[in-house]
C-alpha cells in the first residue's frame, strides 16, 4: 500500500481558488484534504445519504449547520449527519486547511440550497 499525501493524491479545484486532494476515494469512503483561502466559502447544501466529519488542521473554519454557527480551531472537528443543511466559510485572514471524511462519498449526493 502506498503512503498517501497531498503531493501524490488526485487534486481538484473548486470555488474561487479553493483546492482539494482525494486522500482516500473508494465506493464507501471519501477522505479529502481541502484548502480554502481567506474570504471564500462553499455554497449552502446538504447530502441526502452521506454523513461527514470536518477536522481543522490549520486556520479557523466557520460552519453553519442546521441553523447554528460553529467556529472550529486546529484540532477540532464537527460531525454533520445526512440531510442537515450546512455551509463552510473561511472568515479568517489565513488559509483554512481541513480534512473532510464522508461515508458514503458525498460526490453525486450534493443538493444545493438557497441561502
Amino acid at each position: 500500500m502506498p503512503v498517501v499525501s497531498k503531493e501524490n493524491a488526485e487534486h481538484y479545484s473548486w470555488g474561487e481558488g479553493c483546492d482539494g486532494w482525494h486522500l482516500v476515494r473508494t465506493d464507501s469512503l471519501s477522505v479529502i484534504q481541502e484548502r480554502v483561502p481567506p474570504g471564500c466559502s462553499e455554497v449552502r447544501h446538504l447530502h441526502r445519504q452521506s454523513e461527514q466529519f470536518f477536522f481543522v488542521l490549520k486556520g479557523t473554519a466557520t460552519i453553519e449547520c442546521g441553523g447554528e454557527e460553529y467556529s472550529l480551531s486546529p484540532g477540532q472537528g464537527l460531525h454533520i449527519a445526512a440531510g442537515i443543511p450546512h455551509q463552510m466559510f473561511n472568515k479568517a485572514s489565513m488559509d483554512l486547511v481541513f480534512i473532510v471524511t464522508s461515508t458514503p462519498p458525498s460526490h453525486g449526493d450534493w443538493v444545493e440550497l438557497q441561502n
